[in-house]
């Protein structure tokens, strides 16, 4: 495998900017760009809400499994993962099997500001949304964490930001192919 056809995956909390960045990414270095949440909405012709609701969240981080297992392109595509699907067990591993990591970061009250104008957020529908984030965000950060290098996403500028993540697939995917060698 050459390093320049190593996939990146984006994770982090919700809010963070994983699609964003991810489509600036993608651009810069000519690949495809998937959402997994988009995706699995695409392929369940339901939104997550519809998910959570009928399905349950077990059912949803299944799909999420099976999405990362087989619902995408194994070469030069960028992957915005959802941002619980880090943090079920054994997926870090399957990620990092996979390509290079990258997480992002951002404050409880960047990501509270950012997810505060959408609606298709399950997890926090709750009576008191920065408390439930900052409760998801204490249970997921040891795993982010360990994801890959973080990169702050808090009042910086598009550009970057991808060109920081940019310059971390590059050193990481060097090494990520000479292992596969």
């Amino acid at each position: 495998m050459n390093a320049t056809d190593v996939n990146l995956y984006l994770v982090g909390f919700m809010g963070t900017g994983k699609s964003t960045v991810g489509r600036a990414v993608a651009h810069k270095l000519g690949f495809h760009m998937v959402d997994s949440d988009h995706e699995i909405e695409r392929q369940q012709k339901k939104t997550i809400p519809e998910i959570f609701a009928q399905e349950g969240e077990a059912a949803f981080r299944a799909m999420e499994r099976a999405f990362i297992e087989s619902g995408h392109t194994g070469e030069r595509t960028v992957v915005s993962c959802g941002g619980g699907l880090v943090v079920q067990p054994g997926m870090l591993g399957m990620l990092q099997s996979r390509g290079v990591v990258v997480c992002l970061h951002a404050s409880v009250e960047t990501i509270l500001a950012r997810t505060s104008r959408q609606q298709n957020r399950p997890l926090l529908v709750a009576e008191n949304p920065e408390e439930r984030i900052r409760t998801l965000y204490a249970a997921r950060e040891p795993v982010y964490r360990r994801a890959g290098t973080m990169v702050l996403t808090d009042s910086r500028p598009l550009g970057d930001i991808a060109a920081h993540v940019v310059r971390i697939w590059q050193r990481d995917a060097r090494d990520f192919a000479a292992a596969k060698r």
